[in-house]
């Protein structure tokens, strides 16, 4: 028996969760979030997540699910989604999984290395010894011990080089090496019915203007500066994450007296159109048909 899953992505501020909510409807639908800023319990309006209305009218998972301190790559994200799959699959409903992170919906689809399971204390060590480090020490480290995988990256993509240094720490040898293995794929039995969102160039960056602009008049502002207060009080770490998030760099420059609200919003709509032109090249050219796949649909 095959399951039927769907799975909504495109770029930011491209409709995915009003479709996502159609869909839902119509097929006693469960939403589950695949946006790697989304996941965060913090800047709920800022990273766009589906409002309290909407995830009261259907059930929705994996929003707001994490502290912003903690690390999720495309893999801690597949070992959560997995089970929740299941779970809605066991209780007769169907899984739809919405968001712009390429990675996870990949990682979800085609599978990932078979990389054995990293140990919680050696998560936790690699997390100490790059916080003790500091990033740029952290990374010459790593080139250091595993000059192929730093290769790829640069200091900035904490997630990955502390993945990568984990992976050496527990396994004894370079996440490359798992790499080139044989990807392990989802359950044979699950479908995916994937929806590219992706309206006209013109239309999706005037619709990433409109947005940040009901953002500036609905409250970002106070909520980037709670964000702000939480860490200078140490409560979250200011290399998180989230500091990342599309408008955050500007609206903390702007509180911090270094930009204008007009300079705040010009740069903050412009990092928000090129982050939705990268994120439309990476779906036209990495989703591609598999054994996976039953449909794959393009909506503009």
């Amino acid at each position: 028996m095959k399951h039927k899953i769907h799975v909504i992505g495109g770029p930011t501020a491209s409709g995915k969760s009003v479709f996502a909510l159609d869909v839902a409807t119509r097929e006693n639908g469960v939403i589950i979030n695949a946006d790697s800023m989304q996941i965060y319990d913090a800047l709920h309006m800022i990273t766009a997540q589906p409002s309290e209305k909407d995830q009261a009218g259907h059930p929705h998972q994996l929003y707001s699910a994490l502290h912003p301190n903690d690390d999720c790559s495309a893999g801690n994200w597949r070992e959560m989604v997995e089970p929740l799959i299941t779970k809605v699959l066991e209780a007769d409903k169907t899984p739809i999984v919405v968001g712009g992170s390429g990675l996870y919906i990949n990682a979800l689809i085609y599978g990932l290395s078979p990389i054995p399971d990293i140990p919680d204390e050696i998560r936790q060590q690699a997390n100490e010894t790059y916080e003790k480090l500091g990033r740029e020490a952290f990374f010459e480290e790593l080139k250091r011990r595993d000059p192929v995988m730093a290769a790829r990256f640069h200091a900035d993509h904490k997630a990955r080089i502390i993945r990568a240094w984990e992976v050496l720490e527990a396994t004894g040898k370079s996440l490359s090496v798992w790499q080139e293995q044989d990807l392990v794929g989802p359950p044979d039995t699950w479908t995916f019915y994937v929806k590219l969102v992706m309206p006209e160039r013109e239309t999706l960056y005037e619709r990433c203007n409109q947005r940040f602009f009901w953002m500036m008049d609905n409250g970002a502002v106070e909520e980037v500066g709670a964000f702000e207060e939480a860490i200078r009080a140490e409560e979250i770490k200011d290399n998180c994450l989230l500091t990342k998030a599309l408008g955050v760099p500007a609206l903390r420059a702007y509180l911090k007296g270094e930009i204008s609200k007009e300079e705040a919003i010009k740069s903050a709509q412009g990092q928000t159109r090129q982050y939705a032109k990268r994120q439309v090249t990476w779906f036209r050219h990495q989703i591609k048909e598999n054994k996976n796949i039953a449909k794959i649909e393009t909506i503009l």
